[in-house]
């Protein structure tokens, strides 16, 4: 239980920090994306479920709150929280480069979705306008966040894991 409360007060902090500090630090109107961080880092640190669940919770409060159309964000954060649970295998926490790759490249699917979803269908074409202009500088002000922000979602997520024995521990190396 306390797991889920420590989550959902994390979603709101990086939700309001998204939507308030960081809009006022944007840079040509491009701010960081710290849902997708969020979102990344519990797929490939818990797994397929978990991230899912984030994505949808972290999605849905931007649609309520920005989006033009209901549950797009929900969906698209969820498969790519989803598809970090793939990566759950493989994942070693201490270690940055693939939290990096792997948010990175959320945040490029996330840009490319959205140019599908919200520019593409409405005959807005010139794709490289809106990739250089909106993807590209927002997947670097991402990567840069994420060098900080994940290490405190991996340190916040090892505070609330159980406490294994040395006997349990010994068991399963």
């Amino acid at each position: 239980m306390k797991r889920k409360i420590v989550i959902v007060l994390m979603i709101l902090v990086c939700f309001l920090l998204q939507s308030t500090v960081f809009q006022s630090l944007s840079i040509a109107s491009i701010s960081p994306n710290l849902l997708i961080i969020l979102t990344s880092a519990y797929g490939f640190m818990k797994g397929k479920k978990e991230g899912m669940a984030v994505g949808f919770f972290c999605g849905l409060l931007e649609d309520i709150f920005f989006g033009r159309l209901l549950g797009m964000h929900a969906l698209l954060y969820s498969y790519i929280g989803y598809a970090n649970g793939y990566f759950n295998q493989i994942f070693y926490g201490e270690d940055i480069k693939l939290p990096l790759a792997l948010i990175s490249a959320s945040e490029l699917v996330y840009g490319l979705g959205t140019y599908g979803i919200m520019f593409l269908m409405r005959s807005r074409f010139d794709f490289f306008y809106y990739f250089r202009r909106i993807i590209l500088p927002e997947l670097l002000y991402t990567i840069l966040v994420t060098l900080f922000l994940y290490r405190a979602i991996y340190m916040i997520d090892q505070k609330l894991e159980p406490k294994r024995d040395l006997k349990e521990r010994i068991d399963i190396v």
